[in-house]
């Protein structure tokens, strides 16, 4: 599985007990824009669980919903849930063809899933993936340590910096909170 996934940005902060998923509405098909407001976040599991995804859509839902069955099966266990869709994702063989990478959080955990098998939890309470990921994040954790902006500005803010900088990602933001 390629790791570099093009065409988005989504971003995932916790801060004093309030967490925020964001992403921007870009959908590109090679050098050509095609939508400008996609809806990359959702909820889950009676609200109580955030995703966002990089990658193929389509990829990218056949995930969820394999990972939203899991939330079902394990009782919204985030933890179980993310390491069950990580190890099918890498050992079944129809699934580790997959194109994409999700990030998921509730109000405890937060991780990023990908194909290679990757279950990654973030040391300071923010993660970005897609290729707009790397601005967003260092954008976030600038603004988590040095001033005093709610999660919801943060989110905000890193969106449209990395929207200034990646040409694969728009300033059409929505956001998610729990």
């Amino acid at each position: 599985m390629n790791n570099k996934i093009l065409a988005t940005t989504v971003i995932c902060v916790r801060k004093n007990g309030t967490v925020a998923i964001g992403s921007d509405g870009q959908v590109t098909l090679g050098n050509t824009v095609m939508k400008h407001t996609a809806l990359k976040i959702r909820k889950l599991y009676n609200d109580k669980v955030l995703t966002g995804f990089a990658g193929a859509s389509g990829d990218a839902f056949t995930l969820l919903e394999r990972f939203e069955g899991n939330l079902k099966k394990y009782s919204g266990n985030l933890m179980r849930a993310s390491y069950e869709l990580s190890r099918d994702w890498r050992t079944d063989k129809v699934l580790r063809r997959l194109e994409a990478m999700i990030i998921v959080a509730d109000s405890e955990l937060m991780y990023i899933l990908s194909g290679n098998g990757d279950m990654i939890e973030p040391e300071n309470d923010v993660t970005a993936i897609g290729s707009g990921g790397p601005y967003a994040l260092a954008a976030a954790l600038a603004l988590t340590t040095e001033t005093d902006m709610s999660v919801v500005d943060i989110v905000q803010k890193s969106l449209e910096i990395a929207g200034d900088i990646c040409i694969y990602t728009n300033k059409n933001i929505n956001i998610l909170t729990l």
